[in-house]
């Protein structure tokens, strides 16, 4: 599969957004974060992981994106398709971009948003940003939610990459009985499942959590112990690898042995529950129904767990928009991809989580994720 994306895939996504800030009077979008500027510039880096250099794109009403950024990421900006790249020397303690980032913004208008929502962050000192404020005619405000419903549909080259994502962690999951048995402490298993995906074809693997405990387990957002698998365990895995920029996010459960009734009955109400909702999931229905379908049947209706949700976007984050809880009415529409992830309380302080990975279809939803069967994988 290529990597990247053609330069069009980038074109038109600029041309919707200028629609929408045409359509909320916005002169310009400044982004900070790395999968925002991504998103219209193709710029893939893993540099992102030093806090040290700010990062700016600016998207105009009309023209092309204008880079604004260290210049120690001029020549990677360049094999992109953006032209208009402008740079300072890096770090600046006296004045790191903002007077070249200030003078950009004032020649495109007064009114400048930038995403400031839900599940958004800034990515710049707030010092400079208030210092930044301060040169400009009007504060920077509120970009409308154009970044966050343009980058809640995806393409259908952006689907590919999330699916093929998706089948690099099916095959990792195929071999774990290759590096979990009874006694091999779980950090190890950790590391190895990492090592499993890496040679399945992962770029890399930011996210893995995951739990081994008798009869269910208490969370699964743990690091690693050096417990012991032993018999009756439940061992779950959760991984967010990336291809291409793009990230999976599902779990799969596995029995150290045989796994009791209560855990076998716990994870066929899962599996039913995911299926439940693949067959709700459908243009017209929205993230609180999602929600309500799995709940009916992992609490009887009783309103979820303090985990707070059932599922999430999925793209370019681990996490994106929406969240399947009650109060999340977004619209299902094609082209969104989601992750199922309903949980059940076997008793106090054990449970289960099971989680795929779907799209939205005009005709209903499709699978990302190999779903899981009803009867888990023994070790």
């Amino acid at each position: 599969m290529p990597q990247g994306f053609e330069t069009a895939e980038f074109k038109a996504r600029l041309t919707r957004a200028q629609s929408r800030m045409d359509a909320a009077d916005l002169d310009a979008i400044l982004l900070t974060t790395e999968p925002d500027i991504r998103y219209f510039t193709g710029y893939l880096t893993r540099f992102w992981e030093s806090p040290c250099r700010p990062w700016f794109l600016v998207l105009p009403r009309s023209g092309d994106p204008i880079a604004v950024i260290p210049s120690i990421g001029a020549a990677l900006m360049a094999h992109t398709w953006i032209t208009d790249i402008r740079t300072w020397r890096a770090p600046d303690l006296e004045d790191d971009g903002i007077s070249l980032l200030a003078e950009t913004l004032r020649a495109l208008g007064p009114r400048i948003g930038t995403p400031s929502g839900l599940q958004s962050h800034l990515r710049m000192p707030l010092g400079d940003f208030a210092r930044l404020n301060a040169t400009l005619p009007q504060p920077i405000e509120a970009d409308a939610d154009i970044l966050r419903s343009l980058r809640l549909v995806k393409s259908e080259a952006e689907i590919e990459k999330i699916k093929t994502a998706c089948q690099i962690a099916t095959r990792a999951f195929v071999r774990v009985p290759e590096i979990a048995r009874i006694g091999q402490p779980l950090a190890p298993v950790f590391r190895d499942f990492q090592r499993l995906c890496l040679d399945e074809g992962a770029d890399w693997v930011p996210y893995l959590a995951g739990a081994a405990a008798p009869g269910g387990y208490g969370d699964v957002i743990s690091p690693a112990n050096d417990r012991p698998l032993e018999a009756g365990d439940v061992l779950m895995l959760d991984t967010g690898l990336v291809h291409d920029g793009y990230f999976c996010d599902f779990d799969r459960n596995f029995a150290v042995g045989i796994p009791s009734p209560d855990v076998a009955a716990g994870h066929g109400r899962l599996i039913e529950a995911t299926y439940a909702a693949f067959e709700a999931a459908r243009p017209g229905n929205t993230a609180a129904e999602l929600f309500h379908v799995m709940d009916k049947i992992v609490t009887g209706g009783a309103g979820g767990s303090e985990a707070g949700r059932y599922g999430h976007g999925l793209g370019m984050n681990l996490t994106e928009w929406p969240s399947l809880i009650p109060t999340d009415h977004t619209p299902l529409v094609s082209g969104m991809v989601l992750t199922l992830e309903p949980g059940i309380e076997l008793a106090l302080g054990r449970t289960l989580v099971h989680e795929e990975n779907i799209v939205i279809r005009d005709h209903g939803a499709e699978w990302l994720s190999q779903p899981y069967g009803a009867e888990m994988v023994r070790i």
